[in-house]
């Protein structure tokens, strides 16, 4: 059992080892990345003696997906910081190389309501523009509430939110069949339901941007 657990800790740290070299390309990189992630999955699924078993297939198996992080995605998140400063948008990249716009209540959604604020157009504009500048991407957009009212209001009002933006975003050229939503009601929340400012935390809405590493 100790052996399986150090060679599955060998395989793991080799993938994540080779993600971080300094002179290999994105892809490679990203390559190695998801072999990384694969390896820890697989040897948790495998269990037991078929740790390292598991650990192997799930490294070939992350190696042949994930995401990419191209100078496109980095220029987008470069734009999108630019256009988002001093809104309270916060704007990331994901450990799985997504880029995440997380999109406060502020300037997005009054409390009970799915209609854009006009605060929030301005920043969709810019938005829609980098993803017509990057049509090999992807977008996931979940809509989230604070815990006033019952799951059968805000799970609908979450996927409205959702498609509230995404709707928007169709209207300034974006295909929709790039944009998947999704709402997670209040379940999912970031801040203390207890407190004004904590709800207004959690209703939120949050974007992802993808570029698959293998495009179809």
């Amino acid at each position: 059992m100790k052996t399986a657990i150090a060679s599955f800790s060998l395989i793991a740290l080799l993938a994540a080892s080779l993600a971080g070299c300094a002179n290999m390309s994105e892809t490679q990189k990203t390559t190695a990345t998801g072999a990384a992630i694969g390896a820890v999955a697989g040897g948790l699924i495998g269990g037991g003696k078929n740790t390292v078993k598991g650990a192997a297939i799930g490294a070939a198996v992350g190696a042949a997906g994930g995401y990419l992080w191209s100078k496109h995605m980095e220029d987008q998140k470069k734009a999108m910081e630019q256009a988002t400063q001093g809104t309270g948008v916060t704007v990331s990249q994901t450990a799985d190389n997504q880029l995440k716009l997380e999109i406060p209540s502020d300037i997005s959604f009054d409390s009970g309501r799915y209609e854009i604020k006009p605060e929030l157009r301005p920043v969709l504009d810019r938005f829609a523009t980098t993803l017509n500048q990057n049509p090999a991407t992807t977008v996931t957009i979940i809509g989230h509430t604070d815990n006033t009212g019952t799951d059968a209001i805000n799970n609908p009002l979450s996927i409205n939110r959702a498609a509230a933006v995404r709707d928007y975003l169709v209207s300034r050229g974006v295909a929709a069949h790039r944009i998947a939503i999704d709402g997670r009601g209040s379940r999912e929340p970031i801040a203390d339901n207890n407190t004004p400012q904590g709800r207004a935390k959690n209703r939120r809405v949050e974007i992802f941007v993808a570029e698959p590493a293998h495009r179809q």
